[in-house]
């Protein structure tokens, strides 16, 4: 197998995408595909349907402690 950059094919719903020189690598006696798992990954983050929009993760905040209060106790005169 050797590597070559060919057209990548797939589909997302009902949307057919394609790549131009797509890196894969082709086997020379059968022509079979293998495409590079690195550039695979990446295409998968383009295409994700989060690409590009922040992400809003809710942060949970500690409840602040409550301070102890001593009961001052009143000095009666005696």
């Amino acid at each position: 197998m050797h590597k070559h950059s060919v057209a990548y094919y797939t589909w997302i719903g009902d949307d057919l995408i394609t790549v131009p020189d797509f890196p894969a690598w082709v086997c020379d006696f059968c022509g079979r595909r293998e495409y590079d798992m690195s550039a695979l990954s990446q295409l998968s983050l383009i295409l994700s349907p989060n690409a590009g929009s922040a992400t809003n993760r809710q942060r949970r905040l500690r409840p602040h402690p409550r301070p102890k209060v001593k009961n001052p106790r009143a000095s009666q005169p005696e």
